[in-house]
């Protein structure tokens, strides 16, 4: 695990009228967001949507509340068909389903962003592994794509991104958890063991395909649990915990479904090896970790951040407390799951792969209420 990256890559985009994207699973939650956040890009223009579902039909059809110029048609992804007016791609797919298509991009010299977990894991036997149901619908024989590719976080990563061919975005849940850790892993702050983690998401976390559990009738006036034990972003963020201690990590992961369209809240549990250790010392902390970090702002102590204060932004807000009693560490981290933790940070490893700072382009500030 690298340490926290600089916001401005070493070098800077040459095309004056901008790098051409293609957005695969375009009317999808995360395709929405990434278009939404290209419409005003300064040097990104959209060339290519793609889609399953919707090939096909025109962009109008699908989503006539966000206009493109053109009113393009849906295409089903092709990836010859992406090279031949694309540089760079992202894709918003289905888990398994990126896997079909990366290849034949990377053989056509276009870098790609993949929201999707098919990439995530170093160890394609590890994928396959947690996503067991997946990986017998799509076989695969990739395993050094999976080496090869980066783990889009881009606080911690970004001079890596911006030399990559392919990254591998982080689901929401790991970049709220990890944003708030890794730090405190890094420099052997906390146990390595008895670590809690439990984080409330919105029911746009669940996708756009209709879910009954995630019905107006279903989840609203609910809080409830899910995936209790052994969800499939435990193993991504034991994955780089683990690289940041130095050592295998386990723990405890427990995700809840809340009454609300958009927002995460990851609530991060360590315990302190220097009880010493007060709730300013792990601001210092934070503050040095993420010193040139615009997109994450730590809090003063004893301000707790709430989700609406990121909402429709791609910040991340971290709190901290130390209960001096236990020797607790307790972390706070609310980011927007479809910004932040989708499509925003797709577009942060976009900008890198583009040569330009990680921010452009990006809301840093939330309408409020």
């Amino acid at each position: 695990m690298a340490t926290p990256s600089p916001d401005h890559p070493p070098q800077a985009a040459d095309r004056q009228d901008g790098l051409r994207v293609a957005v695969i699973g375009a009317s999808g939650y995360g395709g929405l967001q990434t278009l939404r956040l290209l419409q005003d890009h300064p040097s990104l223009r959209v060339t290519y949507l793609g889609g399953e579902r919707s090939s096909g039909k025109r962009w109008s059809e699908l989503v006539p509340f966000l206009p493109l110029p053109g009113d393009p048609i849906v295409q089903s992804p092709d990836a010859a068909a992406i090279a031949a007016v694309a540089d760079l791609a992202l894709l918003s797919l289905p888990n398994g389903l990126a896997s079909t298509l990366v290849p034949g991009l990377l053989e056509r010299g276009v870098k790609v962003v993949d929201l999707s977990a098919d990439y995530r894991f170093r160890s394609l036997a590890q994928w396959q592994e947690v996503y067991s149901s997946e990986a017998r619908a799509f076989p695969r024989s990739d395993a050094d794509l999976c080496h090869e590719a980066v783990y889009g976080l881009v606080e911690w990563e970004a001079e890596r991104i911006a030399a990559a061919r392919l990254v591998a975005a982080p689901g929401c849940f790991p970049t709220a958890s990890l944003l708030a850790l890794l730090p405190f892993l890094q420099q052997g702050l906390i146990e390595p063991s008895g670590i809690i983690i439990d984080a409330k998401t919105g029911t746009s976390g669940g996708g756009r395909a209709a879910k009954e559990h995630l019905l107006l009738a279903e989840a609203s006036e609910a809080v409830a649990p899910y995936g209790v034990v052994g969800h499939r972003h435990t193993s991504e963020i034991e994955q780089l915990a683990g690289q940041a201690a130095g050592q295998p990590i386990q723990l405890q992961f427990t995700p809840h479904l809340m009454p609300m369209v958009r927002g995460l809240l990851a609530t991060v549990y360590g315990r302190l090896r220097d009880p010493g250790l007060t709730a300013e010392d792990c601001t210092t902390v934070l503050e040095a970790a993420y010193r040139q970090a615009p997109c994450v702002s730590v809090l003063p102590v004893g301000t707790y951040p709430s989700t609406k204060w990121v909402r429709q932004t791609n910040r991340a807000l971290i709190g901290v407390q130390v209960d001096q009693r236990t020797g607790q560490l307790v972390l706070m981290s609310a980011i927007d799951n479809l910004i932040k933790g989708q499509a925003g940070q797709g577009v942060q490893c976009l900008n890198l792969l583009a040569g330009l700072p990680a921010t452009t382009g990006l809301p840093l500030l939330p309408f409020y209420p």
